[in-house]
């Protein structure tokens, strides 16, 4: 058998990219329901996974498809397959820079000197 029939047998999740802060490495979140057992209700759960990104490639936001592989390093046993959907990118210091300006404190004005009484 080669490896890339072994590789095929392994199991691939889809999940969302949620840090990009490391190199190399990526945060990625996959949510699931499971059915609670006292109560019978459907949770929303989810796992967080660190994943091999060899080139770089994905953003914070992105839906990607990642598979097992050996262990990389002490928490990361994934590796990235491909990009399925790329992630609205935002500009934040627009949007922080408009929020300083909201909740910026503005400073009570004093009334102007009365004028002094002519005689």
């Amino acid at each position: 058998m080669s490896t890339t029939e072994k590789r095929k047998l392994r199991p691939r999740l889809i999940g969302v990219v949620t840090s990009d802060k490391v190199s190399k490495t990526r945060k990625v979140t996959f949510e699931y329901l499971s059915k609670h057992a006292k109560y019978n209700k459907y949770v929303k759960r989810q796992t967080v996974l660190h994943v091999h990104d060899e080139n770089n490639e994905s953003r914070v936001g992105d839906q990607v498809e990642v598979m097992s592989c050996r262990p990389i390093s002490k928490m990361k046993t994934y590796r990235l397959v491909r990009i399925v959907t790329k992630g609205v990118q935002v500009d934040t210091s627009i949007l922080e820079g408009e929020a300083s300006q909201m909740f910026e404190k503005k400073k009570p004005e004093t009334p102007a000197a009365a004028p002094a009484a002519a005689e």
